[in-house]
């Protein structure tokens, strides 16, 4: 997927801004946490939207479904004096009931409803990238998906493969697949 230079630069910065929220030092997973307090910050970082969008786009994470994704695609392409009204993007986007309350808090600040657009890139080039776009997945031609069991058999080779390995490092013997002695 092309993406302008505005949006290829902010989804790397919005990217590191996730990661950055997903683990602790301990290594264990508290981005669910950490976007809810970021969440409940959203008014106290109104400040932030114009100058570091990312640092506050993170609070809409998992908040937007897709319905248009080729608008989207479109959007990606543009660079900031481009880009469409909030109003004109509400017909490819939906907001889950919580990020609608954000959205609603973000847009009494005169730069909310361009922050909104740009939100909603981010997270549209954030699950592309991810391949968690269900949207996407559901709109998949059928004929499209026939690679999907090979791959799925791949997938699976190679995690007997890995199985087999770390059983070995932990001083097992490897068996061989095609021997019959599984």
């Amino acid at each position: 997927m092309k993406i302008s230079r505005y949006f290829e630069e902010l989804k790397s910065a919005y990217d590191a801004e996730l990661d950055d929220l997903m683990t602790d030092s301990a290594g264990h997973d508290i981005l669910a946490s950490r976007l809810q307090a970021k969440r409940s910050q959203v008014r106290q970082l109104l400040p932030m939207i114009e100058c570091n969008p990312e640092m506050v786009a993170v609070a809409f994470h998992g908040g937007f479904s897709f319905a248009n994704p080729a608008m989207m695609s479109d959007l990606a392409t543009r660079e900031p004096e481009d880009l469409p009204a909030w109003q004109t993007l509400l017909s490819a986007v939906s907001l889950e009931p919580w990020a609608a309350d954000l959205a609603r808090v973000v847009l009494k600040d005169a730069n909310g409803a361009r922050f909104l657009v740009v939100t909603a890139c981010l997270e549209f080039l954030r699950r592309a990238s991810t391949g968690s776009s269900t949207e996407g997945a559901r709109q998949q031609p059928p004929g499209d998906r026939e690679g999907d069991d090979e791959d799925d058999a791949d997938l699976d080779i190679d995690l007997e493969e890995a199985g087999a390995d770390w059983l070995s490092e932990q001083g097992f013997d490897r068996k061989d697949r095609f021997s019959g002695d599984n």
